[in-house]
């Protein structure tokens, strides 16, 4: 049953997707915004899929070695069985664009020693790779008064997907990110929405103080609204806290996601 809040909105929803593992090859590769390879995939195995959730994760699961075939793991009762019990390296990404029939689309955000970006950079038409899930997603209302997202350049393809649909009388974005790939790779999304980004501020303590004073302003309605954070772990945990425990935000209508973690 889906919860409504004194406001008359309701709450985020969570479903259960099917778990399937399939095996996708690449069709195309393009540099966008100088920052993404956006990288297209097609494969009948995609029948079936599905992606309600603007920030949903897929696990892509990256072989060893181009030359033999990426592993397909068999769902028992018991769990996900690897062949050989040999578990390829994965990460989880957001897809970004599914035609509803055999064509996903997923961008990778280029950097410097990681195994994904390593794949992206290096990947050519016509290999293989596999993924699994989404195993949940978390279907956010649109329409929401007040909407606040804070992400840095790992957030914008769920950023891209959720400004396809979104609908609200404000919405503020702040980036931890140079304005020129956010404007970019975000392009005419952008239009009537406040963005602000904080060109060479890392996600640390530092940063956090500025992006929460930026935030200050900002009227957050009881009930009507919605906050979405997404970077290092340790910034969208303090912003959480924030806006939880010093703005008064409702806790289920604050979404914290942590993709990726500072290293020390």
């Amino acid at each position: 049953m889906t919860q409504t809040l004194s406001s008359g909105r309701k709450v985020p929803q969570r479903v259960r997707n099917e778990l399937k593992f399939r095996t996708l090859t690449v069709s195309d590769k393009q540099l966008v915004a100088q920052q993404f390879w956006r990288i297209s995939f097609r494969s009948e195995a995609l029948v079936g899929f599905t992606s309600p959730g603007n920030d949903d994760h897929i696990k892509l699961f990256f072989p060893e070695s181009t030359l033999s075939p990426p592993p397909i793991p068999s769902v028992t009762d018991e769990g996900i069985v690897w062949p050989d019990n040999q578990r390829p390296e994965s990460r989880d990404y957001t897809p970004l664009e599914f035609n509803g029939r055999d064509s996903l689309t997923i961008d990778f955000f280029r950097h410097k020693h990681g195994v994904a970006s390593e794949w992206a950079e290096h990947v050519e038409i016509g290999e293989t790779l596999t993924i699994g899930g989404p195993r949940g997603s978390l279907v956010i209302p649109e329409d929401y008064a007040q909407q606040l997202y804070i992400f840095d350049e790992t957030g914008l393809p769920a950023m891209k997907r959720r400004l396809l649909s979104v609908k609200a009388e404000n919405i503020m974005l702040i980036a931890f990110a140079d304005r020129k790939v956010v404007e970019e790779y975000l392009g005419a999304q952008l239009a009537d929405h406040t963005l602000h980004c904080l060109e060479g501020k890392a996600m640390d303590e530092s940063g956090v103080a500025d992006c929460i004073g930026l935030t200050n302003p900002l009227h957050f309605p009881s009930d009507d609204h919605f906050v979405w954070l997404t970077g290092e772990g340790k910034a969208v945990k303090a912003l959480s806290d924030h806006f939880v425990e010093q703005r008064g935000c409702s806790p289920e209508l604050v979404r914290a996601v942590a993709y990726w973690h500072a290293k020390g």
